[in-house]
Parts: structure tokens; C-alpha cells; sequence
């Protein structure tokens, strides 16, 4: 489900679901020359609470999780040297996925800064191919999911035909477990964008991630509130969908 702007659906917690908490403190390493935490810095956090909430349930080792698409909707930006409750529950099912709902709550405040959701995929933990989640993990999610279904289906647009686009650059300490460029490195093109004007008071962005990338360079092409990163041969690796105030 999406909302108006075909944005991922940012769904309430269920009561009586499993939440998740973990408290973060800002590093030098996540801000901005401004202060504010990049968009690359909260979506590490993302999968760091992702993962941790998959350890505490003892569910480490039942799959591999990898993200198909994340929204990040910043209300007010994170800051430096501030700590933060992320909390994160299932807001959906599907048969080889699930959707994961993550908010940031600066310490000591009511109303989240931060609200985000991701779809991830769930793979073998040996031949990293979908598979349908165990009995064990639908009965830890399935009440914070409520019976609420979701799917893997891309909503994007596919991206502009032709060459143009600016250069920019993976590295190989990009890469992660998997081998292939991090989901958070995607963000940094983004981020390069704000730093280079006025910085926004707040944004709301969507990435779709198509094919993984390797180290390597590649081109972000631009179009409205779109943006595509495609490789040498033409081929769309990541979509964005960014709206900023």
C-alpha cells in the first residue's frame, strides 16, 4: 500500500505487537558539517535495529534479510551528540518478505524525528535465494503485522532512456557481508545533493533497490522529484523519490 505521493503506507504499531528497542548516540562519523545526521547514517541505524531485533527473537540464523526498499520521512533532523530511542516492529507479511516500520525518538521527547519502513526480502541462509518465512518467524511477527499482506512488487518508474546523469563513484568499502554495495551507501548521492545547497527543515525519500551494485562508477540521473542510479551498460541499479521542504 502507498499514500498519495506513492510512498510506502507508514503503519501504526498494533497493540500488543512485538516492538523492539535500542538506543543510539550520534557520532562525529553520522553528522553533517551542519550537525545533522546524514540520511546514510539513519538508514545504518535502520538495519542495525533490524538485525538486533532479529537476534533477540533467536532468529539470527533461520534466513538472510535483504532490504527491497526503505523510506525515510525526517520530521526534524537527528543532531549531533543527542541519543535516541529507535524502536521497530513487522507492519506486514508476505510469503518471501516482510515490511519492517522503524521510528526515532530523540531522548526525552513524545513524537518521533524520524519515521521509516522497509520492505526485506527473505533469503536462504546458504544459497541466498527467497524463501518462504519459517513457522518460528511468523509467529514472532505475526501480531505486530496484524494480517496486514504486503508484496515485493516494484511501484517506481523506470528510468529516463539515454546517457546524461552525473558520475559518482562506489567504493569497495562500500560492500558489505553480501558482497555488494551496502543498502546505506545508496543515500550518499542524495546527501551529496543537500550538502550543496540550503539545507532542507525536512524530506521525505523512498529508494527502490533494482540490481546490486558493485565498486565501481556509475551515473544519477535526475528528473523532478526522481532519481535514478544506473550503471555502465544502462541497467537502473537504485530508484529515488525524494521530496523536500
Amino acid at each position: 500500500m502507498s499514500d498519495g505521493h506513492g510512498f510506502t503506507e507508514l503503519v501504526a504499531p498494533t497493540p500488543g505487537g512485538r516492538v523492539f528497542r535500542r538506543e543510539f548516540h550520534t557520532g562525529f562519523s553520522d553528522s553533517s558539517p551542519s550537525g545533522r545526521i546524514r540520511l546514510d547514517a539513519i538508514a545504518r541505524w535502520l538495519q542495525d535495529v533490524a538485525y538486533a531485533d532479529v537476534a533477540d527473537a533467536g532468529l539470527a540464523q533461520a534466513a538472510v534479510w535483504v532490504v527491497r526498499r526503505t523510506r525515510i520521512r525526517v520530521e526534524q533532523w537527528p543532531r549531533f551528540a543527542q541519543r535516541f530511542a529507535v524502536a521497530t516492529y513487522c507492519s506486514g507479511l508476505g510469503r518471501m518478505w516482510a515490511e519492517r516500520r522503524t521510528t526515532v525518538t530523540g531522548a526525552g521527547e513524545s513524537s518521533p524525528c524520524v519515521e521509516a519502513v522497509s520492505l526485506w526480502v527473505h533469503l536462504e541462509p546458504d544459497r541466498w535465494r527467497p524463501t518462504p518465512l519459517s513457522e518460528a518467524e511468523l509467529e514472532t511477527y505475526r501480531d505486530s503485522a496484524a494480517g496486514r499482506r504486503v508484496t515485493a512488487r516494484l511501484r517506481h518508474p523506470p528510468a529516463l532512456t539515454g546517457s546524461g546523469g552525473e558520475r559518482w563513484s562506489f567504493r569497495a568499502v562500500d560492500c558489505d557481508l553480501a558482497d555488494h554495495i551496502n543498502n546505506a551507501a545508496y543515500w550518499q548521492p542524495l546527501e551529496e545533493e543537500l550538502l550543496s545547497g540550503e539545507e532542507p527543515d525536512t524530506i521525505d525519500a523512498e529508494i527502490e533497490y533494482r540490481t546490486p551494485a558493485q565498486p565501481g562508477e556509475v551515473r544519477i540521473v535526475r528528473n523532478g522529484s526522481h532519481r535514478w542510479i544506473v550503471d555502465g551498460d544502462g541497467e537502473t541499479l537504485a530508484s529515488i523519490l525524494v521530496y523536500r521542504k
